[in-house]
């Protein structure tokens, strides 16, 4: 035999372990080079571990759900073996040859893990996806035909009595991580919220005049993320304190611009890094954040794609918040916080008139930041996106 040992790849030095999720092979099964075993999730990412040589799961030594840490071996691989085939009944080979090939497609790791959670066999779902591919909604569609008696993997289930119920449920990692660094942040950094009220209207106005043409040319739409990025870069480059981080008894100033952007995905929020924002073009970063959104999806965001920034923004406003106050993401020492635009009165030359207005929130860290800084920072933030040539121009 040639056994080939399947380990837990390298996680970042911020993540001591990882759980398993729903083995994709059985004991005894062929397994193809590149075939994704199974999915293993992180505090931040769900990661795909693909068999690295073809052969027979001669073993699992891990099974799903278990805790495991870098470089931890959880099966081994018979790259000598092939899985023996029985023969089928006439009757069923003129079944097989009549199924659709859409039945063995792939599935999301999202897919796959509410597949888990719920008992489902994602394998036996028609897909809805590209290529037939079996996604989130296609379980949901499942879950939501299958009787209530049908409980979740790893929930237990009381009854309190005249048939109420109750479910306990483990949290995700990420929400784990998630509810852990928001204690961090409150607990040791003293955070402020000042806000403001820009007016959207050059942006809008800006946006719509060149959104078709930039999307032919660059290939990507035109949304506002990228005015609010650039924005935000403009305004750290005047207060480059809110740039800072704290580092023991030493303020930590960072000469580059790496910018967190919060996308909501179905295993929780995740905050992947603009590398070098003041750096890059509108067309880019709309790029990157559209590339995140579509990742996010389905886990596919790298660790180090979540590692390190120097300021983030979150974006309430997609979900319809009108005002909230941003929890900061430690290390880091401030964070913007976007609103839905609505249209409002405002004065303006002593006239009463309708804008499209949006409510920001800049919540940040008062030991290295004073009041006045977070003020102006804001303030900066506003005139910037009310002029929105200051930034083109680079003024």
């Amino acid at each position: 035999m040639s056994i080939i040992e399947v380990k837990v790849p390298q996680l970042s030095e911020s993540v001591s372990e990882a759980t398993l999720l729903t083995w994709n092979k059985k004991v005894g099964e062929q397994v193809s080079e590149g075939e994704n075993l199974i999915d293993i999730e992180t505090d931040k990412v769900v990661l795909e571990l693909p068999a690295i040589k073809s052969g027979v799961l001669s073993r699992i030594l891990k099974e799903s759900g278990s805790q495991v840490v870098s470089g931890e071996v959880i099966a081994q691989i018979d790259s000598a073996a092939i899985a023996p085939v029985a023969a089928p009944p006439a009757a069923e080979v003129k079944a097989e040859a009549a199924a659709p090939a859409s039945a063995a497609a792939a599935v999301s790791p999202s897919a796959r893990k509410l597949a888990h959670e719920h008992d489902v066999d994602a394998a036996s779902l028609q897909g809805s996806g590209k290529h037939g591919r079996v996604t989130k909604e296609d379980v949901l569609s499942a879950v939501q035909g299958k009787p209530v008696a049908a409980a979740p993997a790893f929930v237990s289930a009381a009854t309190t009595g005249e048939g109420r119920t109750e479910q306990r449920v483990p949290m995700t990692r990420i929400r784990q991580r998630i509810a852990e660094r928001l204690l961090q942040s409150q607990a040791n950094a003293a955070i402020l919220t000042t806000f403001n009220e820009v007016n959207m209207q050059p942006v809008m106005e800006l946006r719509s005049r060149y959104k078709d043409a930039f999307e032919k040319k660059h290939g990507v739409k035109l949304g506002f993320s990228s005015f609010f990025v650039k924005a935000a870069v403009h305004a750290l480059k005047k207060f480059p304190v809110v740039n800072a981080s704290v580092d023991g008894t030493d303020v930590l100033y960072h000469n580059y611009f790496d910018i967190g952007v919060a996308i909501g995905s179905e295993r929780g929020l995740v905050v992947p890094i603009i590398r070098d924002a003041d750096k890059i073009s509108f067309a880019d970063i709309e790029r990157r954040i559209a590339d995140f959104a579509a990742r996010a999806k389905d886990g596919k965001i790298g660790m180090e794609e979540l590692a390190g920034g120097t300021f983030s923004i979150t974006n309430g406003g997609v979900f319809g918040s009108m005002l909230s106050t941003p929890i900061i993401n430690p290390p880091q020492s401030a964070i913007l916080g976007i609103h839905a635009t609505k249209d409002r009165p405002v004065a303006e030359n002593g006239q009463v008139v309708i804008r499209p207005m949006n409510y920001l929130a800049v919540s940040y860290d008062h030991r290295i930041i004073d009041g006045r800084e977070a003020v102006q920072f804001l303030v900066a933030i506003k005139e910037y996106l009310e002029m929105p040539g200051l930034v083109l121009l680079d003024l």
